[in-house]
C-alpha cells in the first residue's frame, strides 16, 4: 500500500488546496495576512472533512475568531446547526437585538457563518436558533474560547493567539519521553477550593495568574512531577466540580481569561511540572444553554433517551457513532494541546461509556448488534482518539479512570487495544482502602487483598489513585479512615503511603491528603491549611515530601512498574505480623530500595527478612522518626547480611520493628 494517500490525507490535502485557492481570489484577506490577521472562511473541503469526522483543526473555523474582510477587523462566527430553520448571532454589539445579525448557512452539512466587522474581545454574545417548528433556542457557542461567568453563561470573544509562550524546550522534550520508565507522581488539584483569596468575596476564587504563583513552589518543595486539574472546561454548577461541562473549548473563567490560564501552564513547564486536564467526554450537562437539543434535535446527544442519557446523573451522552461528534472531540483535545500545551487528559468514567447498561436497569438500554453490553461506538471512538492524539504527540499521556476488568485498556490498538497511555488502578485503590480502614486485629484475616495487585499488575500500565472521590461522600479524609487515637491514625496513614510509593506503578494522591487533612473535602471551601502548624500534620507533610524525593531520586522506584523486572516480594505471607517486605529494582541491579512495612502497633523484636544478597543495608528512611510526628524509636543506620536462610532467601537480616511502621533500606 505504499505510496497510497488516506481518505483523511486526501481530504485534509484538499482543504489546505482549497485555503491557498480562495487567499489567491481574495485581495482583502492576502493583505489582512500580511498584517498579522488572517481571513477566517470555511471551504467546501472544510465542510466535507467535518462531515467525515476527521477535521481535526475544526476549532479554527467553527467558533468566533478575529477576522477581517473587505478591509475591517471583526470576528468571524459559525456553526453547526444542521436542523435549524435559521441561526442568528445576539451579543453585547447589537444590544441583543434577535434580527441584525441572520448568520448564512453553507450547505447541506448545516454550518452557518457570519462576520461581524468592529466586533472586538470580551463581548458577549450566544447563538438564537430558531427551529422549524418556531421554537426559540438561546445557545453557548460549543467551540468559544472563553465564557461568560456562570449564572449569564454567554460566550465570549477572545483572541487566544496572543499569548507569548517561553516553554519550547519542555514541549520539544516531551516528546521523546517513555512515561513508562519515567517517575510521574501526580497532584489532583481543584482550583477553586486549594486555597480560597482573601479578598472578602464569595467564592474567592484565585486568578489563574496568582494561583500559579502559589502553588509551583508547593509542587515543587513536594517532589510532583505532575498536576492533574479538576473542572477546568466551562461548566456552570460548582457541585459537579467540573464533570458536567458545557463549554469544551473555554478554560473556566472562575479564575480568569484564557490567557490567564495559559500563563499557569506556562509557569509550570518552566518550573518542569507536567499539566493533566480532567476531561469529560462520557457526559455533559444539560442546561438550557449547552449541548442538549442544540438546534432542537439531539445532534450531539444521542436521539433514544436509552443510549443518550444517564438516568443516575441527570446528563446527556455524546453520541459516538456520529462523525462531526468524534470530530468535536478529539479536535477538542488537540485544541487543549496545541493552543493550551498541556502533557495528558485523564478520561472520567470511561466505564460507563464502554458498557451500553452501565447503571442502568434492564428496559433502560440497548444492547449492541451483537446482542452484548460493549458500546462498540465508545471502543472504536477511543482507539480513533488515542490513534491520532499518540501519531502526533508520542509523549502526550491519555489516562483512563476505568474500573472494571475490561482488558487491554493500555493495549496498542493494532493489538486490539484501546490505546490509552495509563490506567488508574481501581482495584489497588478499593483493597488498599478496605484493609487500611481495618483494625490491626483483623488486618491478619485479610492480609492478601494488599498483595492481590502485583497477581494483575503486568496486564496494564497502572497509576496508582488515591483521589478526591476517595475522601467525599462520607468516605472520610485519608486519615479519618485510620483506625485509632490520633497518633495510630497518622502513623498507620505514613506507612499506608509508604506502601503505595513503593508499589509498582505511577502514583496520584489529591489535594490536602500530603498533610492529613482531616475534614472530608468541599468545593465550598479551602484545605485546612493552619493544620501545618500541628506535629502530625507537619510531619505527614515532611514525610510525603521526603518519599516523594527518594521515589524520584532512585531509578528502581519507577523505570519497570508494570513488570516482574522491577518489583520482588521478601515476604508476602507474614499475615501472623502483618507485615509486608518487598524490593524495587531496575536492569541495572544496584541501587536497590527495600521495604519492610509493620501495619500493626506491635513491635516486632528482632524480626527477621530473607534478603537476596550478602550486602550492608543502608535506612534511607523511618517513619516512626520524630519529626514526622512518630515515637522515636531507632532503626540501625546499617544492617549486615548474614548466611542464614529465611523466606527462601540464602541470606537474612534482623532488627527490631516498631510499631506502625515503614522501614526503607537501600542495597
Amino acid at each position: 500500500m505504499a505510496g497510497k494517500k488516506t481518505g483523511a490525507t486526501t481530504a485534509k490535502a484538499a482543504v489546505k488546496k482549497a485555503a491557498a485557492k480562495a487567499m489567491e481570489k481574495k485581495p482583502a484577506a492576502k493583505a489582512a495576512a500580511e498584517k498579522g490577521l488572517e481571513e477566517v472562511f470555511i471551504s467546501e473541503a472544510d465542510q466535507y472533512v467535518f462531515a467525515q469526522g476527521t477535521h481535526y483543526d475544526i476549532y479554527k473555523k467553527l467558533g468566533a475568531h478575529p477576522s477581517m474582510e473587505n478591509g475591517k477587523k471583526g470576528f468571524f462566527f459559525a456553526v453547526w446547526a444542521p436542523n435549524a430553520a435559521s441561526v442568528h448571532v445576539i451579543g453585547t454589539f447589537n444590544d441583543w437585538n434577535e434580527e441584525s445579525h441572520p448568520m448564512e448557512k453553507l450547505g447541506p452539512g448545516g454550518i452557518y457563518k457570519l462576520f461581524i466587522p468592529d466586533v472586538g474581545e470580551n463581548e458577549l454574545y450566544k447563538y438564537l436558533i430558531r427551529t422549524p417548528a418556531g421554537e426559540k433556542l438561546y445557545k453557548a457557542d460549543p467551540f468559544a474560547n472563553y465564557a461568560e461567568m456562570r449564572p449569564g453563561n454567554a460566550s465570549r470573544t477572545f483572541d487566544i493567539s496572543k499569548f507569548k509562550w517561553s516553554d519550547d524546550a519542555w514541549v520539544a522534550d516531551r516528546q521523546n519521553k517513555d512515561y513508562n520508565k519515567e517517575p510521574m507522581a501526580i497532584y489532583e488539584c481543584h482550583i477553586g477550593s486549594w486555597m480560597k483569596h482573601p479578598d472578602g468575596t464569595a467564592e474567592g476564587f484565585y486568578n489563574y495568574r496568582e494561583f500559579a504563583d502559589r502553588i509551583v513552589p508547593y509542587l515543587k518543595e513536594m517532589h510532583y512531577t505532575h498536576i492533574e486539574l479538576m473542572g477546568i472546561a466551562e461548566y456552570p454548577f460548582d457541585g459537579s466540580w467540573g464533570y458536567q461541562v458545557t463549554g469544551y473549548y473555554a478554560p473556566t473563567s472562575r479564575h480568569g481569561d484564557p490567557s490567564d490560564f495559559m500563563y499557569l501552564i506556562n509557569a509550570l513547564h518552566k518550573s518542569k511540572i507536567g499539566v493533566i486536564l480532567d476531561w469529560v467526554p462520557a457526559h455533559f450537562a444539560t442546561d438550557a444553554h449547552g449541548l442538549g437539543r442544540f438546534d432542537g434535535q439531539c445532534i450531539f446527544e444521542h436521539p433514544d433517551p436509552r443510549i443518550g442519557e444517564h438516568p443516575d446523573w441527570g446528563t446527556k451522552i455524546f453520541n459516538y457513532a456520529k462523525n462531526e461528534v468524534k470530530d468535536f472531540l478529539i479536535a477538542n483535545v488537540l485544541y487543549w494541546i496545541r493552543e493550551y500545551h498541556i502533557d495528558g487528559i485523564r478520561i472520567d468514567a470511561v466505564a460507563s461509556m464502554l458498557y451500553l447498561d452501565y447503571s442502568k436497569q434492564a428496559g433502560q438500554w440497548v444492547p449492541n448488534k451483537f446482542g452484548g453490553n460493549e458500546n462498540l461506538d465508545a471502543i472504536e471512538f477511543f482507539k480513533h482518539l488515542n490513534s491520532v492524539v499518540h501519531g502526533a504527540y508520542p509523549g502526550f499521556l491519555t489516562i483512563a479512570e476505568e474500573s472494571t476488568a475490561w482488558p487491554k485498556v493500555t493495549g496498542a490498538v493494532e493489538d486490539d487495544g484501546l490505546g490509552f497511555s495509563f490506567k488508574w488502578n481501581m482495584g489497588w485503590m478499593h483493597d488498599f482502602c478496605e484493609y487500611m480502614k481495618l483494625d490491626p486485629y483483623f488486618r491478619k484475616n485479610n492480609h492478601y487483598a494488599m498483595t492481590f495487585a502485583m497477581s494483575y499488575n503486568n496486564s496494564e500500565n497502572y497509576i496508582l489513585p488515591l483521589s478526591h472521590d476517595e475522601v467525599v461522600h462520607l468516605k472520610c479524609s485519608m486519615v479519618n479512615k485510620m483506625p485509632g487515637y490520633p497518633v495510630d491514625k497518622y502513623a498507620n496513614l505514613r506507612v499506608g503511603y509508604s506502601y503505595m510509593i513503593g508499589h509498582a506503578g505511577k502514583k496520584l494522591l489529591f489535594m490536602g491528603q500530603d498533610f492529613g487533612q482531616e475534614r472530608e473535602w468541599s468545593e465550598e471551601r479551602e484545605l485546612d491549611w493552619n493544620l501545618l502548624g500541628e506535629e502530625y500534620n507537619k510531619g505527614m507533610h515532611e514525610y510525603v515530601k521526603e518519599l516523594l524525593a527518594l521515589y524520584q531520586k532512585y531509578p528502581a522506584m519507577y523505570t519497570i512498574d508494570n513488570d516482574w523486572a522491577g518489583f520482588e516480594w521478601l515476604n508476602a505471607d507474614d499475615a501472623d505480623h502483618s507485615v509486608y517486605s518487598f524490593f524495587r529494582k531496575d536492569k541495572t541491579g544496584k541501587n536497590n530500595i527495600m521495604f519492610v512495612l509493620n501495619m500493626t502497633p506491635m513491635k516486632w523484636e528482632n524480626y527477621k527478612i530473607g534478603v537476596p544478597k550478602k550486602k550492608k543495608y543502608k535506612l534511607l528512611l523511618n517513619s516512626d522518626e520524630k519529626r514526622f510526628g512518630g515515637n522515636g524509636n531507632e532503626i540501625p543506620a546499617e544492617l549486615a547480611a548474614e548466611k542464614e536462610p529465611c523466606n527462601f532467601k540464602d541470606y537474612s537480616i534482623s532488627f527490631d520493628l516498631p510499631p506502625y511502621t515503614a522501614a526503607i533500606f537501600i542495597f
